[in-house]
């Protein structure tokens, strides 16, 4: 899972970042709002974590430009504002929760996994499906009947694009985005796809010809 963090604070950011990592996530933390803005449309995240106060864009200037553009992801803000008009903005704009400063790191981590939860539509922190698997959200780990599948990175970043999008065809397009970031031949996503698919029963990942792939749930 992929984290953009947003924050001016340098200590803070540090912070948070080291124990997100040593949680298993990928951060990329920040401190200039338009940096944000431009990381966000070089790679894909799971969660945005935006301070308000920052340079150049503040978070809810931000906030509100990705979702003008179509952009879901779910989104806290990390801020010291407690005015209920500021709280009501940052709803506005499009975030899914709020932690005021300071707060514990434990505290942050239940509010991510909360987040996740309800986008993914998972039960906790795992998403259940077919055939006994389950996925491990805060470990990236995919299960069956209690064991492990080993899955390599970008099987696993394959699968959590299916997952985040259930229900819906995913194209090659959608997979060069969101896992490798740039354009790689078609022939590479469909040799790791049927990598992927291999390493799980037939009827879990379906093949929508001409259009892409797809997790029905």
């Amino acid at each position: 899972m992929k984290i953009l963090l947003l924050e001016d604070e340098y200590s803070l950011r540090i912070s948070v970042e080291e124990f997100l990592e040593d949680l298993g996530y990928e951060v990329d933390g920040l401190s200039d709002g338009l940096e944000a803005y431009d990381k966000i449309y070089e790679k894909s995240y799971d969660i945005f974590l935006l301070d308000v106060n920052v340079p150049s864009l503040n978070g809810f200037e931000l906030l509100k430009k990705i979702r003008e553009d179509g952009i879901r992801t779910p989104a806290i803000f990390l801020t010291s504002m407690t005015d209920v008009n500021d709280l009501k903005e940052g709803y506005k704009r499009g975030c899914c929760d709020y932690i005021r400063k300071p707060f514990d790191l434990e505290e942050l981590e239940l509010r991510i996994d909360q987040a996740l939860a309800r986008y993914l539509e998972a039960d906790g922190n795992s998403i259940s499906l077919e055939c006994g698997l389950v996925y491990d959200l805060k470990k990236s780990k995919l299960l069956q009947d209690g064991d492990e599948i080993i899955l390599r990175k970008t099987e696993k970043d394959l699968l959590e694009v299916l997952l985040k999008n259930k229900n819906a065809v995913v194209s090659t397009q959608m997979f060069q985005d969101e896992v490798w970031g740039e354009y790689v031949e078609p022939a590479t996503v469909r040799v790791q796809l049927n990598n992927l698919k291999k390493k799980l029963p037939d009827s879990i990942i379906q093949n929508r010809r001409g259009l892409g792939y797809i997790i029905e749930r």
